[in-house]
């Protein structure tokens, strides 16, 4: 899927100063490329969730989310994912609906249902192998290719269970199952340059919800029962992810 009614360029000029700084934004499983999470996350002993702090760069981090033609991208990406996956998209905001009944809370965009982002920084963003293992098992990640590149030589996606390899031009947006399915991609040529922008949702946050907005060693001291059913169900949920993905024929039925 192509977005080009967005000025990417904006988008990467603004991305480029990472490759001057964030040292310390370097050490992460997916890459050896700075990386910053903006958002909303649930996870790693928290009791509930809470905005992430980016300390030094929250003027950089703010900046980049107030931007207009990043906002338009989120957007972009929230809309595909609605037309794409109508039943999953759902499930998001119910979710949403759900964690507003037990906290107030803000996402990076108010146009997009993801609760987290990503801002990959180049000059030459290449991962490795990975699941994005703390997003929703079934739920979609939204991932966008921006910078100067010949998408024919370099960039190209790679989907490592499905043994496809894709080209994935400056512009380009993927909805794919990350949590659940292996990705890469391939670098760029030298002189050339690529940073990516991604958006999710922490599976830990939908676990929240679930749990009546509590931690499961809080529901298993208040709500013995309640504790066990949850349990249970777990046995069967990725049945209930899969049902609530589409086919092409739900989607594009015949005249």
């Amino acid at each position: 899927m192509y977005n080009s009614c967005i000025n990417t360029n904006r988008i990467w000029e603004s991305t480029r100063i990472g490759s001057q700084c964030f040292t310390a934004m370097r050490h992460h499983r997916r890459g050896l490329f700075a990386a910053m999470n903006v958002g909303l996350f649930y996870g790693k002993g928290q009791r509930f969730p809470c905005w992430l702090n980016n300390k030094g760069y929250t003027t950089l981090a703010d900046g980049l989310l107030g931007d207009c033609h990043i906002q338009r991208l989120a957007c972009f990406a929230d809309a595909a994912f609605a037309l794409w996956a109508p039943r999953l998209y759902r499930y998001y905001r119910d979710n949403d609906a759900g964690l507003r009944r037990h906290m107030s809370f803000r996402r990076p965009f108010v146009g997009s249902i993801f609760a987290c982002a990503a801002l990959n920084f180049g000059p030459n963003v290449w991962t490795f192998k990975h699941r994005d293992v703390l997003n929703l098992a079934f739920g979609w990640c939204a991932v966008n290719a921006l910078g100067e590149f010949d998408a024919t030589t370099g960039g190209h996606l790679v989907l490592e269970d499905l043994k496809l390899v894709v080209e994935f031009p400056h512009g380009a947006l993927i909805l794919l199952p990350s949590a659940t399915v292996a990705h890469s991609n391939v670098p760029v040529q030298a002189g050339e340059e690529r940073v990516s922008f991604t958006q999710f949702t922490p599976g830990g946050i939908f676990r929240f919800v679930d749990n009546g907005g509590q931690t499961v060693d809080e529901l298993a001291e208040r709500n013995p029962s309640e504790y066990d059913r949850i349990m249970a169900r777990k046995a069967a949920r990725w049945e209930e992810g899969l049902s609530l993905l589409s086919t092409l024929d739900e989607l594009l039925p015949e005249e």
